[in-house]
């Protein structure tokens, strides 16, 4: 983690956890068969964890995106913003769930362009966006168009930008640990 600041806050569980936080945590044990170490810091401040599960599920659900696209979307982002929790635990759903093509998520991790034209339009407007700061060129915009997604889809974008940033800042500031389920497609971002 190339954070130097660590907090001193522990990571929950949903006994130590408040309210609508250690709700999630439950959840999150009951649905995965664990709580991911990410949401147990996010469990800290009960509204950043709400915020983050809100945001997520409403980017799965409405985006329009395929759960491939959403994963592009979210690899580009936390490999942007550097965090290697993030990268490892997308790579593993991309892999498990998702059933994102390895060397589609491969390519993302080691920044890459991506076979896949379309998709790598996606992750080109992805990190337009992150890079500008959502103030993307009318010519970027308009290839991200041209790929066949909708100015609809661009502020679902913006959604899933914000949600990273809400794991990936998280995560900067715990340097959290690595849940050993996602520890097979551990990644760093010195290595890239």
């Amino acid at each position: 983690m190339s954070a130097e600041f660590k907090t001193t806050l522990p990571l929950l569980t949903a006994d130590s956890a408040q309210g609508d936080a250690a709700d999630g945590l439950r959840a999150a044990e009951k649905a995965m068969g664990f709580a991911p170490n990410m949401y147990k810091a996010m469990a800290n401040a009960p509204a950043v964890f709400a915020g983050y599960n809100a945001g997520y599920a409403r980017f799965r659900s409405e985006s329009g995106f395929t759960s491939v696209e959403q994963e592009v979307v979210f690899l580009v982002v936390s490999r942007g913003n550097g965090c290697e929790y993030c990268v490892s635990a997308h790579s593993f759903v991309a892999d498990a769930m998702s059933k994102v093509p390895t060397e589609v998520t491969d390519a993302i991790r080691d920044g890459r362009p991506i076979a896949d034209a379309k998709l790598q339009a996606l992750a080109t407007f992805t990190q337009a966006m992150f890079d500008s700061r959502s103030k993307p060129t009318q010519a970027q915009a308009q290839a991200f168009l041209d790929a066949g997604y909708t100015e609809q889809h661009i502020l679902y974008l913006i959604l899933a930008i914000a949600v990273k940033t809400f794991s990936n800042y998280t995560n900067h500031i715990f340097h959290t640990p690595l849940d050993e389920a996602f520890a097979a497609r551990k990644w760093s971002a010195k290595a890239a």
